[in-house]
């Protein structure tokens, strides 16, 4: 069942400084893919830690009729995964045991196959099936994230979180990451919120872009719309330029700092 995330009055924060205050956002639709960006510090990987329920946070993270606020983070995990800049490095399980796990930790109603067949079909999906056997600590930080995306996958979450999916990865890994997050959003009807600095990439993938600064919207809604010349220079104090290329895309073009 399809439903939009939405996000009302949202607070959090660490310890005694707060992040977010009171942030409202657009429903987020299902089958979508939506962009956090923003300057360091803006509150964006901040945000998507309230949503998974690793931190305390105050206001509404609704899915459809769900409070998510209001589950444990057990009930949680039953519509929610998230997948974190990187893994720990001194993990000894393998790529295949952590996705395994994952299942595992979140059991689904889902296709009658074992834990190790469904954990493998993930990981094919994303490309990593060499990756099965090998051991999490002695992965590079680009396999990292790959195996991360794989166990959030793995759940099938309606709502799919992912911070700096690409960081670490090459342009043609970036580019199948973000194919994948799309591809995932329209088949299984889910929201994707994905964290992304590069503004070019976050244009090309996303259905929906929120610009956040100082954890406060500043600007939300279509590419287009939400990545302008006079955004850039009002969130990232830049000037650029962003023009379509011949096939359409946006293209940015910073210039100078102001």
């Amino acid at each position: 069942m399809s439903a939009p995330l939405h996000i009302q009055g949202l607070g959090a924060g660490y310890r005694d400084r707060a992040i977010l205050q009171g942030l409202d956002l657009a429903p987020l639709p299902a089958g979508q893919v939506v962009s956090l960006v923003g300057p360091n510090g803006a509150g964006k990987s901040t945000l998507l830690r309230a949503v998974a329920g690793l931190i305390p946070a105050s206001g509404s993270a609704r899915l459809g009729d769900v409070e998510l606020n209001a589950l444990s983070i057990g009930e949680r995990a039953r519509h929610v995964a998230y997948m974190p800049q990187t893994l720990p490095q001194d993990v000894a399980l393998t790529v295949l045991e952590t996705v395994i796990a994952a299942l595992e930790a979140s059991p689904l109603d889902g296709p009658p196959r074992g834990a190790a067949e469904a954990a493998m079909a993930v990981l094919e999906r994303v490309g990593a099936a060499e990756l099965a056997g090998r051991r999490l600590d002695r992965l590079s930080g680009g396999q990292r994230q790959i195996a991360a995306l794989a166990q959030a996958m793995a759940r099938q979450p309606r709502v799919l979180l992912l911070d700096e999916p690409t960081s670490a990865l090459d342009l043609r890994h970036q580019l199948e990451v973000l194919t994948l997050a799309r591809d995932y959003a329209r088949e299984r009807a889910a929201v994707v919120v994905m964290v992304l600095h590069d503004l070019q990439a976050a244009a090309r993938a996303s259905d929906h872009v929120v610009v956040l600064a100082q954890g406060r919207l500043r600007v939300e809604g279509p590419p287009a719309q939400a990545i302008t010349p006079q955004v850039l220079a009002d969130v990232w104090r830049v000037r650029a330029r962003v023009e379509p290329c011949a096939r359409g895309q946006l293209q940015v073009m910073v210039d100078a700092v102001l």
